[in-house]
């Protein structure tokens, strides 16, 4: 009988300890990111702090505001490295009359500067004097990533690493990165106790284009009204991944979608009216403000998709596309070529449905892996889709 070596015993038991130590670890932290179903009440706590002439709070009730007045407060967020703490601007409209809490949100992601210039259109066009209710708008959630318009938040754990904050929420204020501390101090503090009503305002991803369209589960009767009062070009039905922040504003019974305003890192001017126009039309709808509705899905007679197809590219090189955002195409219809460095074509790209060109690359090289379109269609859905969106 063969004996065993006891360094081969001591590293198994090492290692299972690890495992099980790690396994322990996982599930606390996954324990403490669980989020009530009902905001608790919670009080307004100023700081002491003023920053360019605005109070800081540390959480916020937006009962305790003064109503008929605009309020320009900065919320006090995570930690920085030097014990500093990164801050959130907060813009409080407060109707003069009691009526629904709404939250608009930009800046999840730093790349995006479209949707922060929505929000404060949105809340330019908002006079608290004819209103009922409250709009609450947070425009620069993720403050360390939009300092350099990057899509992540950069942190210094262990080197410089770059966490996605649409893959935090709700967050954890105990969690094990500052990203998730920051999103959960928001989301509990600031966003949850305040909100009966929420839209997050996003872009495609940096080096992808993404058409006029909004994403959200249209089987909730809220998120359904509120998509359809938007002009756009499409809609995506759909849940969409795990983290995100409109996901953790439905687990929270909270009814949320995101609207998507073209491409990251530039102001689509011609594209930010239609969302402050379907914006304006929910706030209508729901007896914020007063007035007649503009253009709906009706008028720009809509396409709902329940699937995001992808077209992956599968060699590296250069890539030559013959389908615009937007487009309607067919199976079997050539949508770009890819060519290597000698200008010789190595891959071609075909749709396998039909539907509309929801999202493409923009950049002109890719490589194996990368996403190339994605495809609005009502064909069958595709598991383990990455993100291109929200």
């Amino acid at each position: 009988m063969k004996k065993r070596n006891p360094q081969n015993r001591f590293a198994f038991v090492h290692s299972l300890l690890i495992t099980v130590l790690f396994l322990s670890v996982v599930n606390l932290g996954c324990a403490q990111k669980s989020i009530p179903t009902t905001a608790p009440r919670i009080s307004t706590v100023y700081t002491g702090d003023i920053i360019n002439g605005k109070k800081v709070v540390s959480s916020l009730n937006t009962d305790d505001l003064e109503a008929g007045k605009k309020h320009l407060l900065y919320f006090q967020g995570v930690q920085m490295s030097t014990g500093q703490h990164w801050y959130v601007s907060v813009i409080v409209a407060k109707g003069a009359k009691p009526g629904k809490r709404f939250t608009i949100t930009s800046g999840v992601h730093g790349d995006e500067m479209s949707p922060i210039h929505t929000v404060l259109a949105i809340m330019d066009q908002l006079n608290v004097a004819e209103m009922s209710g409250t709009v609450m708008a947070v425009t620069d959630i993720a403050r360390p990533a939009l300092e350099s318009m990057q899509r992540r938040w950069p942190s210094s754990g262990r080197g410089t690493e770059l966490s996605d904050m649409n893959r935090e929420w709700p967050g954890n204020e105990n969690g094990f990165s500052p990203v998730s501390r920051h999103a959960g101090l928001v989301f509990n503090r600031l966003l949850l106790p305040n909100t009966d009503l929420a839209i997050d305002f996003h872009t495609g991803a940096t080096g992808l284009d993404a058409a006029v369209f909004n994403i959200g589960d249209m089987s909730n009767e809220d998120v359904k009204t509120m998509n359809m009062l938007y002009p756009v070009q499409m809609i995506w039905d759909n849940a969409a991944y795990p983290g995100l922040l409109h996901n953790a504003y439905m687990d929270a019974g909270i009814p949320c979608f995101t609207p998507e305003i073209g491409v990251a890192r530039r102001l689509e001017l011609d594209l930010i009216p239609i969302f402050v126009e379907g914006t304006m039309n929910v706030f209508k709808h729901y007896r914020v403000i007063p007035g007649v509705l503009g253009r709906t899905t009706k008028d720009a007679k809509t396409y709902i998709g329940k699937n995001a197809v992808p077209i992956f590219v599968t060699q590296g090189g250069f890539i030559e596309l013959f389908v615009k955002i937007g487009e309607k195409i067919v199976p079997g219809q050539k949508l770009a070529i890819q060519r290597n460095a000698f200008g010789e074509i190595v891959a071609e790209y075909n749709s396998p449905v039909n539907g509309l060109i929801a999202g493409m690359r923009s950049d002109a090289t890719a490589e194996p892996g990368h996403a190339l379109f994605f495809i609005l269609s009502d064909a069958s859905p595709v598991t383990g889709l990455p993100s291109f969106v929200d």
